[in-house]
């Protein structure tokens, strides 16, 4: 793909010339996103429908039913269902997944790994989409699409493209942290038993009192996380294209249920206004130094499904499914999601996919939508309008108790970020390659880094490969520089990162 000048202005569909690439308009910089920024919209819907009938992403997956067992007791922060009383058990099921990868793809290439759970509560279904990663590339739902094409394949040759990932990366500094991780052995988890998952999110959880935390959600693999060298990977897809899947299966067939414990950090709702950076920015984590993690309960998986299209393929879930007790924040990513996922899943599934039995509530559904393809559930004599004086469900919105944040005074626009004190876009990634990575773990992203950017990537785009790690810690900038043989010495790697970043902000 070659660079032409000049280049054209970003148009719709419809020809007419686009605010941003980057920013969705929203109520001030962490207000919600609006539904009239009509381009952000278009672009969330079009990539919905770019595939049929695999997902776009997270093609290839694997699942199990289980169930969640809440070990501690959480409701002075919540009123959520799943999370009622100590003891209580909650039936779910589970989806792990590649990202980038279409459905025949090798379980162990690097990518990072979906982890999304459903939970079938009495209040309804409670849908948590996350990762096998804390954080995520981008912070901006705008963005989404075209991160997800840079990792997919190019239109004329039809294959994946290192150099199309490392222009995407380099130049939205915001995926720092995220490809630090991808880029270390975490990226080649060993097996779904052996990662962790997180909601990468931050959420909010109300009690019965009406008191608001902010919340973050960590599932640590109670087997242990373990993970494959480059090399053993590599051997892997070679070997068993299925591993991951294979591995889960017999796990469970042989009675080695896994299970993950919940931890959860707890912030004051209050305190998120004067923290040192945006609490709400998914490409960030809270240091537990700040806010300590508290147990919660175990997820078990024991029991494999019987048919793997009904259960596995057809599973839809939407982070929109929200119990009470359970809401959103101003994460700008998050409430992009809230649209996206349901909308896909009426394109791929169908208008009425949550009347399958894997997507179907084990609690009673009043709803006012009816027919449409493959209807299953009819209302009967129900009245199919409200208000009505016949009878109809009523809403109740101090049983739904919805979770919201005040945007008082604030100016629809497209924001950058909020601004805090400590928003720098590689100084956690810095953080996790100095002070959390050992010596060999070091030398693995280092080496990891080198051996991906050396792979058909163009010259002037490794350039920007070692501007972008030597920002995230010169020393690593200094060891990939000699790697891909593109600086003789560590002085001028920082410098020509500097000249990268600014670019860049004048670009924002």
């Amino acid at each position: 793909m070659s660079e032409q000048r000049p280049r054209p202005t970003t148009t719709t569909d419809s020809g007419i010339p686009a605010a941003s690439d980057e920013f969705s308009l929203t109520v001030g910089p962490q207000g919600p996103t609006v539904l009239h920024d009509h381009y952000v919209v278009q672009k969330v819907q079009h990539f919905n429908r770019e595939r049929v009938p695999e997902r776009v992403v997270h093609a290839k997956g694997s699942g199990a039913h289980g169930f969640f067992e809440v070990t501690n007791d959480v409701t002075p922060f919540t009123r959520a269902a799943p999370f009622g009383a100590v003891g209580k058990r909650t039936p779910m099921f589970a989806r792990f997944s590649t990202v980038a990868g279409e459905q025949g793809y090798a379980d162990t290439v690097r990518d990072p790994r979906g982890f999304a759970l459903k939970f079938y509560t009495e209040d309804g279904n409670y849908d948590l989409v996350g990762n096998n990663t804390p954080v995520f590339f981008v912070r901006d739902a705008s963005k989404f699409q075209d991160f997800i094409h840079s990792q997919k394949r190019l239109p004329d040759t039809g294959m994946r493209s290192n150099d199309m990932q490392w222009d995407f990366w380099t130049l939205s500094p915001e995926s720092a942290h995220q490809v630090t991780i991808l880029m270390s052995d975490r990226g080649t988890p060993r097996t779904y038993r052996h990662m962790n998952g997180y909601g990468s999110h931050t959420f909010s959880w109300m009690n019965a009192a009406g008191e608001k935390f902010w919340i973050k959600y960590h599932f640590k693999t109670v087997q242990g996380p373990e993970n494959f060298t480059d090399a053993e990977a590599a051997a892997m897809t070679a070997e068993d294209p299925d591993f991951h899947r294979r591995d889960l299966r017999r796990a469970i067939d042989a009675g080695d249920a896994p299970e993950w414990r919940l931890e959860i950090q707890v912030m004051p709702f209050e305190d998120a206004a004067s923290y040192r950076f945006n609490p709400f920015d998914v490409t960030k984590v809270w240091p537990h130094g700040d806010y300590p993690p508290i147990e919660v309960g175990r997820m078990v998986l024991d029991r494999n499904p019987e048919n793997y299209f009904a259960e596995v393929e057809q599973a839809g879930f939407s982070p929109a499914n929200l119990v009470p007790g359970i809401g959103l924040s101003p994460d700008k990513m998050l409430m992009g999601r809230i649209f996206s996922y349901h909308d896909t899943h009426l394109h791929r599934i169908g208008p009425n996919y949550e009347q399958l039995p894997i997507n179907a509530p084990h609690s009673e559904v009043h709803s006012y939508n009816k027919d449409g393809a493959m209807t299953y559930r009819h209302a009967g004599n129900q009245p199919v309008y409200a208000p009505n004086s016949y009878g109809g469900p009523e809403a109740d919105p101090q049983r739904a108790a919805e979770v919201g944040w005040s945007v008082e005074g604030a100016e629809i626009g497209r924001y950058a970020n909020a601004h805090h004190a400590e928003d720098d876009d590689f100084g956690q990634a810095g953080t996790l390659y100095r002070e959390v990575m050992s010596d060999t773990d070091r030398d693995h992203l280092a080496a990891n880094i080198v051996g991906h950017a050396s792979d058909e990537v163009s010259q002037s785009i490794q350039e920007r490969v070692v501007a972008y790690w030597a920002a995230v810690d010169p020393e690593l900038g200094a060891r990939v520089a000699s790697g891909l043989g593109i600086s003789n010495g560590r002085e001028r790697v920082p410098e020509h990162a500097a000249a990268v970043l600014a670019e860049h902000a004048n670009r924002a």
